[in-house]
């Protein structure tokens, strides 16, 4: 498996905390989205680092199909 589930077709909102890192789910497998839980083991893909710069609302892909990575682009607009 290379291609992600989606997990939903919208971002998800999440406050972070600045200097912290989070480990995105790209497989959309986890049960703890958007947040990897090790689901994606033996798909072929990996989940992706997040370093939060300051504390603020990040809105983290949904559909697992954003070009930019973690964050959210609007890629789920076109699915």
């Amino acid at each position: 498996m290379n291609t992600p589930v989606i997990a939903q077709k919208s971002p998800y909102a999440v406050n972070v905390e600045a200097g912290k890192t989070y480990a995105w789910c790209a497989c959309g497998l986890s049960k703890n989205q958007p947040f990897c839980d090790g689901s994606h083991k033996g798909t072929g893909l990996a989940p992706k680092m997040f370093k939060a710069d300051k504390a603020e609302t990040v809105y983290f892909c949904g559909c697992k199909h954003s070009k930019t990575g973690a964050t959210c682009d609007g890629s789920h607009k076109s699915l």
